[in-house]
C-alpha cells in the first residue's frame, strides 16, 4: 500500500458544533420542521437552540458536513495523521475551542479562519425515530473570506499539496468564489474535485453558483431527494434516479481527461453510480432496524469512506464499498462518531 502524504485530501466548508437531541413531534411542529430535512435557521428558529438544550437531553458533537467527511476519511486511513486538511471559519469562543480540540483528536489538519464578530456556528439535529431534521445557524461559518484566508500563501500551499478535493454544496451559500478558485486549480492540474448536492434548498436557491462550479466537478455526490430536486431545477423531465444520474454525468465539463462520476445514495436502497457509460446499483450493507441509533451523518460518512480509498487511487467499487462500510458504522452510534479503529478490509 503506497504511503500517503500529509494534506493529500483537502476539504473546505462550514465548521459547526452539532447539538443533537431526540425530540418529539410537537417540537418539530412548533418550529415548522419536516422530520427529514436540512435548512438554514431563520428568525423564527432563534428560540429553538435554547429550547432544545432546556427541554431535551442534548449531546454536542463536532459537525459540519465537509468536516465530518474529511474526519471520517482520516479515521479510515489511520496513518499517517493529517492526510485530511480542513478550512473553515469559527468564532473565538468556547464552541470554537471545542471544534479545534475535536479536529486535533481526529488527527485532521484544520486551519480555521478565526474572527470575533460572530460566534461559532451550530446545528440543531432534531431526531425523531430514524429521521433527523437539521437546522443550521451558520453564524461564524458564514464569515469565511477568500482574500483573508484561502488566498494567504501558507493556506494556498495546502491546496497545491492536495490531490483530492471535497466540498459540500452547503459552502456555496458562504463563499462560492473560494470553491471556484479551488475547483479551477484541480481542473488545471488534473486533480480530482468532488462536490455534494447537500440539500434540496441548495439546488433550488443557489442554482447559479452551483452551476458555475459544476463544469469542474469530477465526482458529484447526493441522496435520492437531492437528486430529484436537482433534476427538477435543471428541467431534466424525469424522476428516474438512474436517468437523472446519466443526465447529470453528461452536463458540460472542463477537464475532459476525467469523465464525471455521479454517486447517489438512497438510504437502505442501493447506491446509484455512473461509471463509464454504465449506471450500476451497489447494494448497501444489511442492518437490522433496531441497530440504527442515528442516521444523522450517514451521508457524510459515506463520502468520508469513499474519499479514504480515492486518495489511494483505488477502483471505484472499492470507494463505494468503503463508503457503505463507514455509513454502516456511523448509523449505529449517536452523532457522527466512530470507534477507535475501522474494521474495513
Amino acid at each position: 500500500m503506497p504511503a500517503l502524504s500529509q494534506n493529500a485530501l483537502f476539504g473546505m466548508g462550514n465548521p459547526l458544533l452539532d447539538i443533537c437531541a431526540v425530540v418529539d413531534k410537537d417540537f418539530l411542529d412548533k418550529y415548522g420542521l419536516k422530520p427529514n430535512d436540512q435548512i438554514l435557521a431563520e428568525e423564527k428558529h432563534k428560540e429553538l437552540f435554547e429550547e432544545i438544550v432546556r427541554k431535551f437531553k442534548v449531546e454536542y458533537h463536532a459537525g459540519g458536513s465537509t468536516q465530518n467527511s474529511v474526519k471520517i476519511a482520516q479515521w479510515m486511513i489511520q496513518q499517517p495523521h493529517k492526510v485530511s486538511t480542513f478550512l473553515g471559519c469559527i468564532g473565538t469562543d468556547k464552541f470554537g475551542g471545542i471544534l479545534k480540540k475535536k479536529a486535533e483528536e481526529a488527527h485532521v489538519d484544520a486551519y480555521y479562519y478565526e474572527q470575533s464578530e460572530e460566534p461559532t456556528g451550530t446545528c440543531a439535529a432534531c431526531i425523531t425515530d430514524d429521521n433527523r431534521s437539521l437546522v443550521a445557524n451558520l453564524a461564524a461559518a458564514n464569515c469565511y473570506k477568500k482574500e483573508k484566508h484561502l488566498d494567504l500563501e501558507e493556506n494556498w500551499k495546502l491546496v497545491e499539496k492536495a490531490k483530492v478535493f471535497y466540498i459540500a454544496g452547503f459552502f456555496l451559500t458562504v463563499s462560492p468564489e473560494s470553491i471556484l478558485k479551488v475547483a479551477k486549480h484541480a481542473s488545471e492540474h488534473n486533480k480530482v474535485f468532488s462536490l455534494n448536492l447537500s440539500a434540496p434548498f441548495i439546488s433550488q436557491f443557489f442554482k447559479e453558483p452551483m452551476m458555475k462550479v459544476m463544469p469542474y466537478v469530477d465526482i458529484l455526490f447526493g441522496n435520492e431527494t437531492e437528486a430529484a430536486t436537482f433534476a427538477r431545477e435543471q428541467g431534466f423531465e424525469t424522476e428516474d434516479i438512474e436517468e437523472i444520474a446519466k443526465k447529470t454525468q453528461s452536463l458540460p465539463k472542463v477537464n475532459k481527461k476525467r469523465q464525471r462520476i455521479v454517486v447517489f445514495t438512497q438510504g437502505k436502497d442501493g447506491t446509484v453510480v455512473t461509471s463509464g457509460n454504465e449506471v450500476t446499483i451497489s447494494p448497501v450493507l444489511d442492518i437490522d432496524q433496531s441497530e440504527i441509533v442515528d442516521t444523522n451523518g450517514a451521508g457524510d460518512a459515506f463520502v468520508g469512506g469513499f474519499l479514504s480509498q480515492l486518495v489511494y487511487d483505488r477502483p471505484l467499487e472499492e470507494c463505494i464499498r468503503a463508503g457503505h462500510y463507514s455509513a454502516n458504522v456511523i448509523i449505529r452510534r449517536a452523532g457522527c462518531t466512530f470507534p477507535e479503529k475501522p474494521d474495513f478490509h
